[in-house]
């Protein structure tokens, strides 16, 4: 439509609807975007010289300055439209700039009086009235951690840079996101692994919507022997009951974390390390982990288990029927396949392999010729991080460690203690006791169901691949 045809807000509406829908990027449904266009226009009708700032910056796609756009803010911050709720300036900016935008990408630009960062009463949509702050070549769209630490947030970390920044905004507010690299290491897989101090975080928590990337997230459990692929080959012992669960996301992404190789000098410090008794004596379980597929949050295909007689396990992008050893994703059909997802599928290639050492620790080694993407509390705590409050960049060729059973094992122990003391002083208040130092007006503070559910449901790391098509 040209700039001569373009309506003006004293138009009907279904005119002006009309007119911005033409301008739609496409990365939602035809239904979804009339009816967050329609909601938005009507808002507008009364205050038409927004409403002719919208047209304009919508119809010249930026051309011209434009002013502020706004809307009521809601208590919550989101917008619900057709059933879904998302935060507003998000969801405009998706329909007509940046379909895979994600929320944490956004930053607004000096002149917007009403940004949503800015949390005034108004919330200004104007898509250009912002600006995508996402690194190139890094998608991260649907990518959500909800295991991060309030105030703090998402930092995409490359495994070779451990600077850190002291405060980090919230990433439900939508920030920038660092980077920290894992490059390929040429030293062996250390003989030992990390000794952890009692002061642990706790385990980690995640979960992943993805847009256009693909997502298996993984939950080490028991194995019996492992060699490495390296110059001399080392076995572990393994025995323990811990089942691990594996998730995968599918919009281009696949989320795995392994940790950095330790200095040789580490093995003559800790040897005695090596030789702790075992965390459990029961059998080994029969599968190790799983894994789940998920494109766009829909699970796709059915759950993969891998016997605990396949301690390595390979995730990749081909065709092949899936073994006890290999977990091939295309093969697997959606009939609500984005064309999005589907270039980030084809750059999954070799993908991951996943490896059980010792009674359940879980490294991971980047087949793939593009970086993955991993949340890993594991990783996390490596780096100085709080839990979850970085995605670690996994390098090709890369092997890393993205899960330690022991540690896991010690936070489970400190998390049902406090739940414990808690519970004990939660009956002392009720009992008519003096309220100890924990206590809140007499009653002490517990856990509730729905977040020792969570606590339960907890996935160790997820893996995910991002490509330069999906920028």
């Amino acid at each position: 439509m040209s700039i001569t045809n373009t309506p003006t807000s004293n138009d009907a509406c279904l005119s002006i609807v009309h007119s911005l829908m033409c301008h739609r990027q496409g990365g939602e449904s035809e239904a979804f975007s009339k009816r967050a266009i329609e909601s938005l226009v009507k808002k507008l009708k009364e205050k038409k010289d927004e409403l002719d700032s919208l047209i304009t910056a919508i119809t010249t796609n930026g051309a011209h300055p434009s002013k502020c756009v706004t809307i009521q803010r809601t208590l919550d911050g989101r917008l619900q439209v057709a059933g879904r709720k998302g935060f507003p300036h998000v969801i405009y900016a998706r329909l007509w700039r940046w379909p895979d935008l994600h929320k944490n990408e956004l930053k607004h630009i000096k002149c917007c009086q009403f940004a949503f960062d800015l949390k005034c009463d108004y919330v200004c949509v104007n898509p250009y009235h912002y600006e995508r702050v996402v690194s190139p070549g890094i998608d991260l769209s649907g990518l959500s951690l909800t295991g991060s630490v309030p105030g703090s947030s998402l930092i995409v970390k490359d495994e070779c840079d451990f600077d850190s920044p002291q405060s980090l905004p919230s990433i439900e507010s939508g920030h920038s996101i660092q980077t920290i690299q894992h490059p390929p290491s040429s030293s062996r897989p250390p003989l030992t692994e990390p000794f952890a101090p009692p002061n642990l975080l706790p385990p980690a928590e995640a979960s992943t919507s993805a847009s256009s990337s693909a997502f298996p997230a993984l939950a080490p459990g028991s194995g019996r022997k492992i060699s490495h692929d390296c110059k001399q080959q080392h076995s572990w012992p393994r025995n323990n009951s811990f089942t691990p669960n594996i998730t995968h996301h599918t919009n281009g992404h696949l989320q795995h974390h392994t940790p950095m190789p330790h200095p040789a000098p580490y093995w003559s410090v800790h040897n005695e390390l090596a030789f702790q008794p075992p965390i459990s004596n029961h059998p080994a379980p029969d599968y190790w982990c799983s894994i789940a597929y998920f494109e766009m949050d829909v699970q796709v295909g059915e759950t993969f288990k891998v016997p605990s007689s396949c301690p390595i396990v390979t995730v990749d992008g081909y065709v092949d029927p899936s073994g006890g050893d290999r977990f091939c994703l295309g093969q697997l059909s959606n009939v609500h396949r984005t064309e999005a997802i589907e270039r980030a599928r084809l750059h999954i290639g070799k993908g991951v392999q996943l490896e059980c050492k010792g009674e359940g620790d879980v490294w991971v080694r980047c087949l793939s010729d593009h970086a993955v993407f991993v949340q890993s509390y594991y990783l996390d705590r490596e780096a100085g991080r709080a839990p979850g409050d970085a995605v670690h960049k996994i390098y090709p060729s890369a092997y890393i460690k993205v899960f330690d059973l022991r540690q896991c094992h010690r936070q489970m122990q400190q998390q049902a203690a406090t739940a414990q003391a808690a519970a004990a002083a939660q009956a002392a208040a009720v009992a008519g006791n003096i309220p100890g130092p924990g206590s809140v007006g007499g009653i002490a503070p517990a856990i509730s169901k729905t977040q020792r559910r969570r606590e339960e449901n907890r996935i160790p790391f997820r893996i995910s691949f991002c490509t330069n098509t999906l920028g």
